[in-house]
């Protein structure tokens, strides 16, 4: 299959300021899909310009025409199945049924607590997401949901006409541990990982890639234990988050060989960062287009 190459764009920009401009250029430089962070501030940003998400695609969404866009990633730290579901629906719609919803089960950080709770456990955390995902597959492809769970609840939660996209729109779950991985499987038609985040320090990318082949291998045997074909997940790399760092963006050649390494792997999508000066996602943006442009045709 052939690897496709998107981008994320961090909401920091006003729209009419900047914001609009790269939303369109990513649909002219050819990227398969614009992504964009679901938090509400996020680690060195946190004291700067940093937008609502769904805001953000709904007004990229009338800015282009074929990029797909979407979330990398949702989570349940300050969202709810009910409300979120009927934003999606109406996302999509708007779109022409061009949303992917990239979902995972949410970290510690700034939006962990930014509600006035505790952050959860790991195991909170996985107990929320066990339930969000379910629900919120439910409230996308029924007219008319009632649930009563442990954290959420619907009662008689109406979405008609439903998703553009049928039956939905497309999950990308964001999993490492057994139970994220056996949601993907059972839910997603895309998988989402940023590597092993205990390497990024110290760790060589030969080491990375490695951890992420483990990985690949644990979702394998998840989907075989739902009955799923693991080949029909796509299987999606958000990329910065490697020993690599920035190294895959400072030449078209260093891409190359990064994205077809991880293309081995059985990786259908890799999304790069969109550069944001002195920051960690700092890059050449000339450099960058050419990635864009160029690279496809240099991998099989």
């Amino acid at each position: 299959m052939t690897l496709r190459l998107s981008t994320v764009i961090l909401p920091v920009h006003r729209w009419h300021d900047g914001g609009r401009e790269r939303w369109q250029r990513a649909e002219e430089l050819g990227f398969h899909a614009g992504y964009t962070y679901d938090h509400l501030s996020w680690r060195t940003f946190r004291d700067g310009p940093w937008f609502g998400a769904l805001p953000t695609l709904t007004a990229a969404a009338t800015a282009t025409e074929r990029l797909r866009l979407g979330t990398l990633v949702t989570s349940p730290n300050f969202r709810h199945p009910v409300t979120l579901a009927k934003e999606l629906i109406s996302l999509d719609d708007i779109s022409g049924g061009r949303i992917t919803l990239g979902i995972g089960a949410g970290g510690n950080g700034f939006d962990a607590t930014v509600l006035g709770q505790e952050a959860w456990t790991p195991k909170e955390r996985a107990d929320r997401f066990g339930e969000f995902l379910p629900l919120l597959d439910r409230l996308l492809t029924e007219d008319a949901v009632t649930q009563r769970g442990t954290h959420y609840a619907a009662d008689e939660a109406r979405n008609v006409p439903g998703c553009v996209q049928r039956p939905r729109l497309p999950f990308a779950v964001a999993a490492t541990g057994p139970r994220g991985l056996k949601l993907a499987a059972r839910y997603g038609q895309a998988w989402v990982t940023t590597g092993d985040p205990k390497l990024y320090e110290e760790g060589t990318p030969e080491q990375s890639v490695e951890a992420i082949r483990g990985q690949v291998e644990k979702l394998g045997k998840a989907c075989a234990e739902t009955g799923r074909n693991v080949a029909d997940l796509d299987k999606i790399l958000l990329t910065g988050f490697t020993p690599d760092r920035g190294r895959p963006l400072e030449s078209v050649d260093a891409f190359v060989d990064f994205a077809g390494r991880h293309q081995a792997l059985g990786f259908t999508e890799i999304v790069i960062h969109w550069p944001i000066p002195d920051s960690d996602f700092a890059a050449d943006q000339r450099v960058f287009e050419q990635i864009a442009t160029e690279a496809a045709a240099q991998l099989p």
